[in-house]
């Protein structure tokens, strides 16, 4: 009771907006990116349905390059890793999505051994071709999907994901915690044979310029940009705040604070102290200089990113 009336307490003291100063999110939009756009549009033609993915940010980051595929082939957003998201707006979401034109819509967490939702994909996706005319691909009764995302989205994993569920087969698509880990462009892997379908697997690709330096951040937070090109240290403070934002306090108790707190140096100075994790410097006195143990900040914030990451620190949706 005590520690929840300081959380109450401490609620009014938070920031109302986060400061981002004059820095930009860095452009992350290497050469694989730019040519892996460019053939996925070449082979467009051969495709019978677009599955695009997308992190528990189900507005913030979406490619507007990937729109004008979108519009030439039936399509179903996947939005993954919802055992790490805060569903009680489930249905904002969709009305919402809706607006946008998107109609089609599926929430998976494809790194569970049993998802429900896996198992819903080929259905949906069957459906969805058989309801449009498939042109000079309409006598081919195999299926061949394109898979596209932002980095870091989890597409590899719901390939594998969905080899699993319906070849009873392991993994097909490597898996990385860091973006830009598939670099093979339009790998053809088959994921199903009642009907037979096979994916085009597709590097993740961002847009060359974010536009808002918000959306940036929580694409970086998600893990769609490569932490050191924005700074763990500005993304750990912005977790911090919308930590704060959304009242999740968890990190008070797994970190053993006080109270909730709004400075990012105290927070992480108590994550670094709990976790023992310091470095020592040398520092130059009026003596000379001496060798001093102080807190590593850095490893601090890798930490504190890396377990919400996780979902350690609560089920959070950031939009």
């Amino acid at each position: 009771i005590i520690i929840l009336t300081r959380m109450l307490h401490s609620a009014g003291r938070f920031r109302p907006v986060f400061d981002f100063g004059e820095r930009e999110v860095a452009h992350w939009f290497p050469g694989h990116m730019a040519k892996g756009l460019k053939q996925m549009r070449a082979s467009v033609r051969k495709v019978d349905c677009i599955l695009e993915i997308h992190d528990h940010i189900p507005f913030s980051g979406r490619n507007p390059q990937f729109q004008e595929t979108l519009d030439v082939r039936p399509h179903l957003l996947i939005l993954n890793k919802m055992d790490l998201a805060d569903m009680s707006g489930k249905q904002r979401i969709l009305k919402q999505l809706e607006k946008d034109g998107v109609r089609n819509v599926l929430f998976t967490d494809s790194l569970r051994q049993s998802d429900d939702n896996i198992k819903k994909l080929v259905p949906m996706v069957t459906e969805l071709i058989e309801s449009r005319p498939r042109f000079n691909r309409d006598e081919n009764t195999n299926y061949c999907l394109m898979v596209i995302g932002v980095p870091n989205v989890g597409k590899s994993s719901l390939i594998n994901s969905l080899r699993r569920t319906n070849l009873k087969k392991g993994r097909a698509s490597r898996v990385g915690g860091e973006p830009g880990i598939t670099r093979a462009v339009l790998t053809k892997i088959q994921v199903c044979e009642r009907p037979i379908m096979h994916l085009l697997d597709t590097p993740g690709v961002l847009p060359p310029k974010i536009e808002s330096v918000e959306t940036g951040m929580k694409l970086a937070l998600c893990g769609t940009i490569l932490d050191h090109l924005v700074g763990e240290d500005i993304i750990a403070d912005y977790l911090l705040y919308s930590l704060n934002r959304l009242e999740k306090f968890s990190y008070v108790e797994r970190y053993n604070l006080e109270e909730p707190s709004d400075d990012i140096q105290h927070v992480l100075k108590r994550i670094a102290v709990k976790l023992g994790k310091t470095q020592r410097v040398k520092a130059i006195t009026g003596v000379g200089n001496i060798t001093i143990t102080v807190p590593n900040y850095t490893a601090a914030a890798y930490d504190f990113i890396r377990a919400f990451r996780k979902g350690e620190l609560g089920r959070v949706m950031l939009d």
